[in-house]
């Protein structure tokens, strides 16, 4: 095997996805308790990666949630799946009824 494959099967060995990071922080004035102080979005990356940057800001005193940016879904007429964001709200998701009756 040549270096380059072996290079290529290490990347295929360490599953790298697309994170998402909510950040918030503790306020009593919201109906939650608490508010998004911001989204961080990252790059194809490994999960203890990812981990790490949350535990950090966790440190900080933060409430850290981690999502995957993109979730596979099932479109409601074709039965394709495809892919769309993780926040995407239900009525404007093509796997809801309620995208295809309006």
């Amino acid at each position: 095997m040549t270096l380059v494959s072996n290079v290529l099967k290490g990347l295929k060995m360490s599953a790298t996805k697309e994170y998402t990071i909510e950040i918030y922080k503790t306020d009593r004035r919201m109906k939650e308790g608490r508010r998004l102080v911001a989204k961080q979005e990252f790059a194809p990356i490994t999960q203890a990666y990812i981990n790490a940057v949350a535990d950090g800001k966790r440190n900080l005193g933060f409430t850290v949630e981690v999502f995957e940016t993109w979730v596979t879904k099932k479109n409601l007429i074709s039965g394709k799946e495809y892919q769309e964001k993780y926040d995407t709200p239900h009525f404007c998701s093509a796997s809801s009824e309620s995208y295809w009756s309006m």
